[in-house]
């Protein structure tokens, strides 16, 4: 087993450390020993997290918050070429590391799996983390998501097996040379990378084809994306391809699917035998999360009733789902649910657990996103009883003329939604309790700062 740290990690220093992909590194090396110290914009509880195992931590972004003996400058593709501390490095000639390459060293030696599609990647990631601490065999572990139990996105164990989220975003999974590789969902997103869907499939192909020889790939046998992913790779000697969903051709069958309440029962037909157990989040596509990660386990050589058994001790990924509280008969959910897909599985999700009323507080993501993809997010919409709809999270993006919420609550409008725009964040929680009465189901949907307005909303409630 390899864990030892990689002479340029020893002293990293990381721009953006508080991000989740970021952070999850820097708090491995942490782990290992490594002299870890980063920046980022603001003060957080990650920040806190990374202090506590001994990080140093800036908050802002200053030229001379890099040391001069750092071996390394750590990046994610967010980090803008004008960011101080990136100028710094250049003029003392500390290398820049992607903080992909970074998690590629750190996966080195190890017995791998990468979980990489559009959707669903950090909840199946995450269930696999606990599924095999559970059982005693201590994985590291990178997640882009803090898991309710551990409450931690990432963790160095003494085990031989890493998992690890795979982000497609910004081509970035290709670094990976992982044992098994999960392959989710494959649809168009991140449209300020990708300009088609052949450039998806390209990039999926890339990923497929660097699984180590003799490795395996589990995909989904249902969605449409996969099964052309499916087709691409076939021809792959080295690759053993197991499929997986509610298709009659699926290597590993799901055969039921049972709604109780908030979680799921599922019923799965793997190498001639039925194997039921459970699922803490409601709904159909996490359902199908824990079957590619049961399947993903089995091709490691775990037993599929050991492992099934221990799915049913993941609890959630904070912002999957997420129950933050109830307020005068309301209860209050997050979601980070940013793409129309997503957007959909969630609020079947929740009709399908619930006869109560759906309302929605819901921030669009990107203003590429909304540019490509505003119609189907309003479709989406249609779903609620509900919704609220707030001025678009910009992240990493510049505004684009004539894109905003509108297009979205145009759309919702168009597809028979009940829609009220909102355009001052602040003012959410007294709309939503103008709006809520005893027995209705909020959910705070986005992947922006919409998941602060939760307990927001409940104060105002409970007042």
């Amino acid at each position: 087993m390899a864990s030892a740290i990689p002479t340029a990690m020893e002293r990293p220093h990381f721009i953006g450390i508080g991000g989740a992909g970021m952070s999850g590194i820097a708090k491995i090396l942490a782990q290992r020993g490594a002299q870890v110290a980063g920046s980022d914009a603001k003060e957080s509880a990650t920040a806190e997290a990374l202090r506590a195992l001994g990080a140093t931590v800036h908050i802002g972004h200053a030229a001379g918050h890099l040391a001069p003996d750092a071996t390394c400058v750590v990046v994610s593709s967010a980090i803008r070429a004008d960011n101080p501390e990136l100028a710094r490095a250049a003029e003392l000639s500390v290398p820049v590391v992607h903080r992909s390459d970074a998690l590629a060293s750190l996966m080195g030696g190890l017995r791998s799996i990468a979980v990489a599609g559009t959707h669903g990647k950090t909840t199946t990631t995450s269930m696999l983390a606990v599924a095999l601490t559970e059982l005693g065999l201590d994985p590291s572990y990178a997640i882009g998501g803090d898991l309710e139990g551990p409450g931690t996105n990432a963790r160095h164990g003494e085990g031989d097996i890493f998992v690890a989220e795979a982000d497609e975003s910004d081509r970035s999974f290709q670094k990976y040379d992982p044992e098994v590789a999960i392959v989710l969902n494959v649809e168009l997103d991140h449209h300020a990378n990708y300009a088609s869907m052949d450039e998806i499939y390209d990039s999926f192909e890339i990923f497929v084809g660097k699984v180590r020889p003799g490795g395996t790939l589990v995909i989904a046998a249902d969605q449409p994306g996969a099964v052309e992913l499916t087709r691409r790779v076939r021809d792959l000697s080295s690759l053993k391809v197991v499929t997986y969903g509610e298709s009659e051709t699926a290597d590993v069958r799901v055969h039921k699917v049972t709604p109780r309440g908030l979680t799921s029962e599922v019923t799965v037909l793997l190498n001639g035998k039925f194997l039921t157990f459970t699922v803490s989040v409601p709904g159909r596509h996490y359902a199908h999360n824990a079957v590619a990660a049961l399947a993903a386990g089995v091709a490691l050589g775990i037993p599929a009733h050991n492992l099934a058994s221990a799915l049913g001790k993941y609890t959630g990924v904070k912002r999957r789902l997420q129950l933050k509280g109830e307020a005068k008969g309301v209860q209050v959910i997050d979601s980070y649910a940013h793409h129309p897909t997503e957007m959909t599985a969630d609020l079947e999700a929740m009709r399908g657990a619930s006869d109560s009323r759906l309302l929605v507080v819901f921030q669009p993501h990107l203003f590429s996103r909304t540019q490509e993809l505003g119609k189907e997010m309003g479709e989406a919409l249609a779903l609620a009883d509900l919704s609220v709809v707030l001025d678009i999270y910009p992240a990493r993006e510049d505004p684009v003329p004539g894109v905003t919420s509108a297009l979205i609550i145009d759309a919702a409008k168009a597809a028979g939604a009940t829609v009220t725009a909102v355009h001052d964040k602040t003012t959410v929680p007294d709309v939503v309790a103008g709006m809520a009465a005893p027995g209705d189901l909020v959910l705070t949907m986005g992947a922006g700062d919409v998941t602060d307005l939760g307990p927001a909303i409940l104060a105002r409630l409970s007042n």
